[in-house]
């Protein structure tokens, strides 16, 4: 096991020491890291899904604006 030391402001350290007052500190500041890295790598597989359909969409063939009003014709009364 590692530490780690930050610098941060006064009042967000009062404040977090107010709402897990009598908790371990450590273990809750690890967790919040866990989820920081899971919040980040899914941010990163979303990014690159987007940018995989984006591409892909110059690939795939227009359809005219007749045969969009067409397919949504078919069928109707």
């Amino acid at each position: 096991m590692t530490t780690m030391n930050f610098s941060i402001p006064d009042d967000l350290r009062n404040a977090f020491n107010r709402e897990f007052a009598g908790q371990n500190k450590s273990a809750v500041i690890a967790r919040l890291m866990q989820q920081a890295i899971a919040e980040a790598d899914q941010q990163r597989r979303r990014q690159a899904a987007f940018e995989q359909l984006t591409a892909a969409r110059a690939e795939r063939p227009a359809l005219t604006e007749a045969a969009a009003r067409a397919s949504r014709e078919v069928g109707r009364p």
